[in-house]
């Protein structure tokens, strides 16, 4: 596994950063979503809907909360593969898969299933790194109810870039305002808000709106969104990577540790090829959720896919250990399957469960004592 790569800047978008409000536009689903068994929730972007301070695995003292994986760099993208040569957690890395080797045989006996390995491999071209390069001031001292310190408080006036991972979700295609696929509606915007057409006299008037899910303790709030790229398509050494830079926070839990941002492109290649990985993603999505629905609780399969170190995407296969009751609605995992620095938002897929199609809620969170273990996350 190594670090070099090859850049490809989305051509249109600017590398011009503007701060904005935090933006909480359309986001009724991801509420009602995350506030079931929750009447009294105010309208802070950054919801306390549970108490994780007391959640915690058998083989593990203390909370399982705020022992991060989020790689950070002082010298930037220059000194990942420095992490990646001297990582002590998985030296050799040799349990991670790159994207382009992985196949069935890399799956357990009796889940080496055409179908499972299709929903890997599409989710894998849904997996992007999140490049941070600003630290909020609003970040808190601890994490919520605990004297467990938060990550990155107090050093909003460093410029280090940060990495973790994320997922592509719920992508759209616009014209005029309108939605044109099957998920109707329109939007407040007419054109392209895109960095290129936000300055521009003649903005699109096509475009592809996104969402990408990640973890709140990577990005923070619409500071911290407005300082995020997308690295997509980071695959092997030489990818050409496409870069999206125009990021804003739509939700934020600090206590599930969850991030919501809404991503936006002009370029038509990317859109048209974003727009069919996700009708593939839910078609197969569905397949899996049938076959290994009543089998989940035997084989206990997890997978993530991840940018370990700021790296070249991997495959990591393992299994979920325990499933943690985080209130009336919601549950965190533990697994063994591997993760490192730089793992922390990717998505944790643990067969058989429904994470449900609107929102991948269940995020990679952080690694204790050998043992890792996600966000909370709403699911069936």
């Amino acid at each position: 596994m190594s670090c070099k790569r090859k850049t490809q800047t989305d051509s249109n978008l600017s590398k011009k950063t503007k701060n904005t409000k935090i933006c909480l536009k359309d986001q009724t689903d991801l509420a009602d979503l995350s506030s079931l068994g929750d009447e009294n929730q105010d309208t802070d972007p950054h919801h306390f809907t549970s108490d994780q301070s007391k959640i915690q695995s058998d083989d593990i003292e203390g909370p399982l909360i705020g022992d991060h994986e989020t790689q950070e760099s002082e010298a930037g993208e220059a000194d990942l593969h420095k992490y990646l040569v001297g990582c002590k957690k998985n030296p050799g890395h040799r349990h991670f898969i790159l994207v382009d080797t992985f196949t069935l045989k890399h799956l357990p006996e009796g889940l080496q299933d055409k179908d499972l390995y299709k929903y890997i491999k599409v989710t894998a071209d849904l997996t992007v790194r999140v490049d941070v390069r600003r630290t909020s001031p609003e970040r808190p001292k601890f994490w919520p109810e605990t004297i467990k310190p938060y990550p990155f408080y107090n050093m909003s006036e460093r410029r280090n870039l940060r990495t973790g991972s994320g997922t592509v979700w719920r992508v759209n295609m616009f014209q005029d305002g309108f939605k044109q696929d099957e998920d109707y509606g329109d939007t407040a915007y007419t054109k392209c808000w895109c960095r290129k057409c936000e300055d521009s006299d003649s903005p699109s008037n096509v475009w592809w709106e996104f969402e990408v899910t990640t973890a709140a303790h990577v990005v923070f709030d619409d500071i911290e969104a407005n300082h995020t790229t997308l690295t997509m398509f980071y695959d092997r050494d030489g990818s050409p990577v496409v870069s999206v830079d125009k990021v804003s926070a739509r939700y934020v839990n600090i206590e599930d540790d969850l991030c919501g941002l809404k991503c936006v492109t002009c370029d038509k290649t990317l859109g048209i090829n974003m727009l069919k990985l996700w009708k593939h993603y839910k078609n197969v999505w569905r397949k899996i959720c049938n076959k290994y629905r009543d089998s989940r609780s035997q084989h206990k399969l997890n997978f993530i896919v991840s940018h370990p170190h700021g790296c070249s995407k991997q495959v990591s296969v393992g299994q979920w250990k325990d499933k943690l009751k985080v209130g009336t609605f919601n549950s965190k995992f533990t697994y063994t399957t591997c993760t490192c620095p730089g793992s922390s938002g990717a998505h944790v897929h643990c067969l058989g469960y429904n994470d449900n199609l609107i929102w991948p809620n269940l995020v990679h969170s952080g690694s204790k004592s050998g043992l890792n273990y996600s966000g909370v996350g709403f699911i069936r």
